[in-house]
């Protein structure tokens, strides 16, 4: 029985790791439908403006925790998460696991020369690797359909989606179950990452929670003015929070 909790209004399973990747897997073997959903304090707070996105993630059948804030808050609101799970680090375990016991993955995202030169990575770090196809992420909406049945058709036991949010999060709603997959899991910009054209935080920055911060300096002018605008909503956010959840004391009334 997994534990949960509820953020924000949004209810995140309490998973390691660990547990995440044994649940992914159990989900595979036994043919059982499972849509992954992440999210970071940018996407908690994207999520009360956006009720489309809202909907979408929240659909999912599991909700991690992928930011390091979430955890923090989570504490501090006394409702606790065992540890962060990034969205790259499960995407890297499956892949591992996929090579081990022979399951075939699909990968949806990124510009096709992105695309190509991850798809040239994974081959050389997952040789076993089934690869059942892959496809870019410029696509239309109309052809959301045809995209999906492509994915069907290849046989794909796992699904990756390396697209930003929330179309990730809306293609999985919309048409997860007919891409006939069993795990499906959005990635945001990790594909970016694997194929080496975007550098990950040092683990020293992850663990301060300053992630952010470091894809910030890589790319001041695009995520400079986003990041500092969600960092301060989901701060008060939080604050707002802590003090709802504070009885107030009560100093009696006075006899005269």
């Amino acid at each position: 029985m997994t534990t949960r909790q509820n953020l924000f209004g949004v209810t995140l399973d309490a998973l390691t790791m660990d547990q995440t990747v044994a649940r992914c897997l159990a989900a595979v073997r036994a043919g059982e439908r499972l849509e992954i959903g992440v999210v970071n304090a940018a996407k908690l707070v994207n999520m009360r403006r956006d009720p489309a996105l809202a909907r979408a993630v929240s659909g999912c059948d599991l909700v991690l925790a992928d930011g390091q804030a979430v955890v923090w808050a989570g504490r501090l609101l006394r409702r606790p998460l065992p540890e962060r799970v990034a969205g790259i680090d499960l995407f890297m375990r499956l892949l591992a696991e996929a090579e081990r016991e022979g399951l075939s993955v699909y990968f949806l995202g990124a510009r096709q020369d992105v695309l190509e030169r991850m798809l040239r990575r994974v081959a050389v770090h997952f040789p076993g690797l089934r690869v059942a196809g892959s496809r870019n992420g410029y696509f239309d909406d109309g052809e959301q359909p045809a995209v999906a049945d492509a994915i069907a058709e290849s046989g794909a036991d796992m699904l990756f989606l390396g697209m930003t949010s929330p179309k990730k999060e809306i293609f999985t709603a919309g048409y997860g179950e007919r891409s006939k997959v069993a795990l499906v899991h959005g990635v945001g910009g990790s594909f970016d990452i694997l194929a080496g054209i975007t550098r990950r935080a040092p683990e020293r920055w992850q663990r301060l929670g300053l992630e952010w911060l470091y894809r910030t300096l890589q790319e001041p002018r695009r995520l400079g003015r986003r990041y500092l605008t969600t960092n301060v909503s989901f701060a008060l956010m939080t604050g707002r929070e802590l003090l709802r959840r504070t009885p107030s004391i009560s100093t009696g009334s006075r006899e005269s």
